[in-house]
């Protein structure tokens, strides 16, 4: 059901869902082979301790049978009921909503629910999920942010989990061009993490939608985060991962979005660069490479159909590059490549003597070709 006024009747027919999903050690493949015998949790709560046992391990069905009694699951469902009346932003989708995201609605470890403020709409529409380093270089930064203004463009659902440094730059992009964007949280809805995203938390509740299937007032606990992904992947089309170590979370990510039948895409990077590493074992293992948003929508083209028109005339937009005629400017550009370069290393590649290149990366960043950032320069064409 989607909960969107806090009635005595809907509560009542909520109830039953929310004592399932706070019951301890009964994750979501259990609960939906538990589903999948009893139809709804209504007929969980009505049976007696002898029934349960013909269907749950004793210590889970004395679980079930003492859950009307369990202290720390009725004051979480007086505070479940406290936060729907708060706003009508506020809602629970249950796995028998037809506001239930279908794509996530196919996984066998389907959440029972899902916690949503803002757009619950959005969960059905065609989703990308984009993810990354948390530390990540300038330029993994500035192309998390233009493709997701340019996927966004075109129709796609921005999705990523709010964490520090790529997911806070993809919902960046799609808030910036007015596009849609979800966050999926590894802790319950109503919590900030990090604290510092707060002014974006807010964005996305207003022109996105944030979810969770953690209960209200969950903290930030490494275990959440795993669970967190599978979500994540499981409502989008396909996962793209713009940088990622080798050992980064953003692959676990990607490992579920192709267990899930989602397609995998990467963005490679230097060989120099520990956060293009990962991408790189993406892509040896068969993600498919990306060069510009073009190359995810051409992919993501025969899956899309509400938003088909928006996709293809979403294709070939993208800025072309800045062509450079001035001789010294040209060799500044070929000297810095696509990395961040200092005025040693210009003045190195390009040949040009510091006090004459000094004049000429002051004319290039007045122009927009190249911006100053901590370490030197980067070229932003």
């Amino acid at each position: 059901m989607i909960h969107t006024d806090t009635s005595q009747m809907d509560w009542l027919q909520l109830v039953p869902w929310l004592t399932l999903s706070l019951i301890p050690g009964l994750g979501p493949i259990k609960s939906s082979q538990l589903l999948e015998k009893i139809q709804h949790p209504d007929r969980l709560f009505s049976a007696s301790y002898l029934d349960l046992k013909k269907i749950l391990p004793e210590k889970l069905a004395g679980l079930v049978a003492g859950a009307a009694e369990n202290r720390d699951i009725q004051q979480q469902l007086q505070r479940t009921q406290t936060w729907l009346q708060a706003s009508a932003a506020h809602q629970i989708l249950t796995l028998d909503s037809p506001f239930y995201p279908k794509n996530l609605k196919e996984l066998p470890d389907a959440p029972v629910l899902l916690y949503v403020i803002g757009n619950h709409h959005l969960l059905n529409e065609p989703q990308l999920g984009v993810v990354g380093s948390r530390r990540p270089t300038p330029n993994g930064r500035r192309v998390a942010r233009e493709f997701s203004e340019h996927l966004s463009r075109s129709g796609l659902v921005i999705t990523s989990g709010m964490a520090l440094g790529i997911d806070v730059a993809a919902h960046q992009g799609a808030l910036g061009c007015y596009g849609s964007t979800v966050a999926v949280l590894g802790t319950g809805v109503d919590q900030i993490y990090p604290a510092r995203h707060r002014d974006i938390y807010q964005l996305i509740a207003g022109q996105g939608a944030l979810v969770s299937e953690f209960p209200l007032g969950t903290k930030p606990f490494a275990g959440n985060f795993p669970r967190r992904n599978r979500i994540l992947s499981g409502l989008s089309l396909g996962v793209l991962v713009v940088e990622a170590a080798l050992e980064s979370g953003s692959l676990i990510s990607a490992r579920l979005a192709a267990e899930q039948g989602r397609e995998v895409f990467a963005i490679p990077g230097s060989v120099l660069n520990p956060l293009s590493r990962g991408c790189h074992k993406l892509i040896r293992e068969g993600a498919v490479l990306v060069e510009s948003p073009d190359d995810v929508l051409i992919e993501l083209a025969p899956q899309l159909h509400s938003v088909m028109h928006g996709v293809m005339n979403g294709l070939s937009t993208t800025t072309p590059d800045r062509k450079e005629t001035d001789p010294l400017r040209l060799k500044v550009v070929e000297a810095m490549g696509f990395e961040v370069v200092n005025v040693d290393q210009i003045s190195a590649f390009s040949g040009i003597p510091h006090a004459e290149l000094s004049v000429v990366l002051t004319e290039m960043e007045l122009d927009g070709v190249i911006e100053s950032i901590p370490g030197g320069f980067i070229r932003l064409g």
